[in-house]
């Protein structure tokens, strides 16, 4: 079994560094500072283990950055929905169990860099990776039934279902040129969206506050999908993406996302030339300037500001407070972003 790696240098909140951030929403963040801090440090305490393997992997993905989005809208839907008293170990939750998948994804896809290192299967090996992938959503779903309550965990459970039937059907989907565009909303449905709308909900179900769960449920839905479908936009319109990887990566895998399918159905030329295999990297560039010439990219934003706003409206149920403005906030900014 492969487990020999040097340990990474401390960095992030625990270590006294700025932890990596949503660029422009700092203002957002200075809302739950102390609760964030508190999450970042419960989420190293809980990737400890007994057993040092699985306490280096899981540390190794945790230090290497991350935006800390999911433990960012549990922080802000608790206060929004009026909880009280310590969050930080609530909030991590939602952190534990994206790491698990991240780890989960490397070893499936084979990914060899994720937020610029080598990804942990590399480091590693894929059977002590997959296991403390395992390791931390065992954690997580601990940790709910611990300080979520009955419906909290339920959820979390049906929540962590879902997102593996989704990467099942991507993987199964990889490279389908026929895939339409509603199996790609069930897949970014279930593989992603479905775990923000839990983080969101979390602090209300603690609380017992059906109706505000319900209202930050439906907001990390669609928020949640916005924030896919916008990861996906930026393959097609920067040097690098938010999550590290070189433009036109996707593209050049041939991956579904909804400006290749709309592209598609634009420009049928486009399908020809992925149905003879996947592109050479001399090829990417005029294949990029393709789908934004016609008009792919644009519309995929727009769908991602449609969802931004079904979400906002779900918010107006809420009482008016400095979170519900925080999280309206934070929806604008992840389409925005990309402007």
């Amino acid at each position: 079994m492969q487990i020999q790696a040097s340990r990474l240098e401390p960095s992030g909140l625990h270590a006294g560094a700025p932890r990596t951030t949503i660029d422009g929403v700092a203002s957002v963040f200075a809302i739950v500072s102390q609760e964030m801090e508190l999450a970042e440090q419960r989420l190293h305490q809980q990737l400890q283990s007994a057993i040092p393997a699985v306490a280096e992997i899981g540390e190794y993905l945790a230090l290497s950055g991350g935006k800390r989005f999911r433990p960012l809208l549990t922080c802000l839907g608790a206060g929004a929905s009026g909880f009280e008293g310590e969050i930080g170990d609530l909030a991590c939750i939602g952190e534990l169990i994206h790491l698990g998948s991240l780890l989960h994804d490397d070893v499936v896809d084979d990914g060899q860099e994720r937020r610029g290192k080598p990804t942990a299967q590399r480091v590693y090996g894929n059977p002590a990776v997959i296991l403390t992938g395992d390791f931390c959503v065992a954690k997580g779903l601990s940790l709910a039934a611990e300080h979520g309550g009955h419906t909290a965990v339920s959820k979390l459970a049906w929540t962590v279902s879902a997102m593996s039937e989704g990467e099942v059907t991507q993987l199964l989907n990889r490279g389908n040129l026929d895939l339409d565009v509603q199996s790609y909303m069930d897949i970014v449905h279930k593989k992603s969206a479905t775990l923000i709308a839990w983080c969101a909900a979390a602090g209300a179900w603690a609380v017992n506050d059906s109706d505000a769960a319900e209202a930050l449920y439906t907001y990390g839905l669609s928020v949640g999908t916005a924030f896919q479908i916008t990861d996906d936009v930026l393959d097609y319109t920067g040097e690098k993406t938010m999550t590290g990887k070189r433009r036109g990566q996707d593209l050049a895998e041939r991956k579904m996302t909804l400006p290749l399918l709309i592209a598609m159905e634009r420009d049928p030329s486009i399908r020809e030339r992925l149905l003879q295999g996947n592109p050479s990297p001399e090829r990417i560039p005029a294949l990029l300037e393709r789908v934004h010439a016609c008009g792919a990219t644009d519309a995929a934003l727009q769908e991602a500001r449609d969802l931004v706003n079904t979400g906002l409206q779900a918010l107006d149920t809420l009482p008016t407070s400095e979170h519900r403005d925080a999280l309206e906030s934070l929806a604008h900014h992840l389409v925005d972003r990309i402007a």
